[in-house]
């Protein structure tokens, strides 16, 4: 890509202009709506059937203006999330830096394993984690070798395989206008607080989200004439990420209420797999298998794309003797290809010995605090005098984002006390 000839592009002006530009927000989308997200959605739709309609809409919302405020931050200042982060003082840094380190090895071998089991599935000529090693290593050649618009271009097809695969397979129990509409007035049923909770806040990605402002500069987006068309990429994103969502619940209250089936983890959605595929065919069978994949792929090579950035820009920030906008971080610099690096290989240990239970609790305690501190963060820096005034939050983004640190913090200390219970 050559960015010089990218950021002399004129802003989309036209809302067909927008659509036509639209880019990250389909990576995010496609980052973010993963194989948790389809199995939270079918657990609340198998016992609670249409009755959360309202909650997928409300963390929809939520995410919503969480990821336009990464993005805006950048656009409008010129800053990224971790210079913003850096301003909180050297804990906030630091924080990152430990959380990213621990992350990255966890989820690294949990995303391969996820995506190996999907193939698997499909095809059982190796075990699990041989496939899971071929997943891990294609991503990383995408990733090293590649550029953001050949990336752009596979996470868009894999997240239109993925939705006409998963749309399509709800679309053979859609529920009836009178089910649907009851599911759009708030209620919560005995029982069901934290599930409801969980549903809420899972609506597509976590630490993923603040990598949008980097792939807007891939993309070429500088400037504050460029954030109508972020916000409208934004929307984009997270009408798709809703909709994935809406997809699962209607397929747990449609198909599995009432069966007796659980559905509690990626196992289960090959178990969900093979009754798709008793009831409608063998087709059927096939398309959930490819849905479940493309899910699981599609967050894989989002995460080995997007985090490394953060992991550069951090090494950037923390060695720099003050804290200049506009530092430039690129898939080349030696920290992005280590954080790469440590995505990939290094979780393979993991195939073979298991997890090591202290790595799991320091990963889950720290995971537990990333979205309050991200939304908290936000609440700050685009109140800061650093954002122009016009810029700067009004009272309905920062009431979404009060919302969001309550409901996360909430959520994070109820992780804290199961985690060290």
């Amino acid at each position: 890509m050559t960015l010089e000839i990218n950021q002399q592009l004129l802003p989309p002006q036209t809302f067909g202009e927008k659509l036509k530009s639209i880019g990250p927000g389909i990576v995010v989308a496609a980052t973010g709506a993963g194989t948790a997200d389809l199995v939270t959605s079918l657990v609340i739709g198998t016992q609670f059937g249409m009755t959360f309609v309202w909650a997928i809409i409300v963390g929809s919302v939520l995410k919503y203006f969480l990821n336009e405020g990464v993005g805006r931050l950048y656009l409008a200042t010129g800053q990224t999330i971790l210079q913003g982060w850096h301003q909180l003082g050297k804990w906030a840094t630091g924080y990152f830096g430990v959380y990213s380190i621990i992350w990255g090895f966890v989820y690294g071998a949990a995303a391969a394993s996820t995506s190996g089991m999907a193939m698997h599935a499909m095809f059982p000529i190796m075990p699990v984690w041989a496939w899971a090693i071929i997943h891990g290593v294609v991503g990383f050649i995408l990733v090293w070798f590649g550029r953001y618009l050949l990336f752009e271009k596979v996470m868009t097809v894999l997240i239109g395989v993925m939705f006409v695969t998963i749309i399509g397979t709800a679309a053979l129990f859609l529920p009836s206008f009178g089910d649907f509409s009851y599911g759009l007035v708030p209620r919560v049923p005995q029982g069901s607080f934290f599930l409801m909770l969980g549903l809420v806040g899972g609506v597509g990605g976590t630490i993923t989200m603040a990598s949008y402002g980097y792939w807007l500069k891939e993309k070429g987006w500088s400037g504050r004439q460029w954030i109508s068309g972020m916000r409208t990429d934004s929307k984009i994103a997270y009408l798709l990420t809703g909709l994935f969502t809406f997809a699962g619940l209607i397929i747990g209250a449609q198909f599995l209420a009432g069966s007796g089936v659980s559905i509690r983890d990626d196992e289960g959605l090959i178990k969900l797999a093979h009754m798709l595929g008793a009831e409608f065919g063998t087709p059927m069978k096939w398309m959930f298998l490819v849905a479940f994949w493309s899910a699981a792929y599609s967050s894989l090579i989002g995460v080995w794309n997007g985090v490394p950035y953060l992991f550069a820009d951090f090494v950037k920030t923390v060695r720099s003797k003050k804290n200049v906008a506009n530092s430039e971080v690129s898939t080349k610099d030696p920290a992005y290809r280590f954080f790469l690096c440590w995505l990939t290989f290094p979780p393979m240990i993991l195939f073979y010995f298991g997890k090591p239970v202290e790595l799991i609790i320091l990963y889950g305690a720290l995971g537990s605090l990333f979205m309050p501190f991200l939304a908290a963060s936000l609440l700050f820096l685009l109140n800061s005098k650093k954002v122009q005034k016009e810029f700067r939050n009004k009272w309905v983004p920062n009431t979404v984002l009060i919302s969001c640190l309550i409901m996360f913090g909430f959520l994070g200390i109820k992780e804290l006390i199961k985690i060290f219970s």
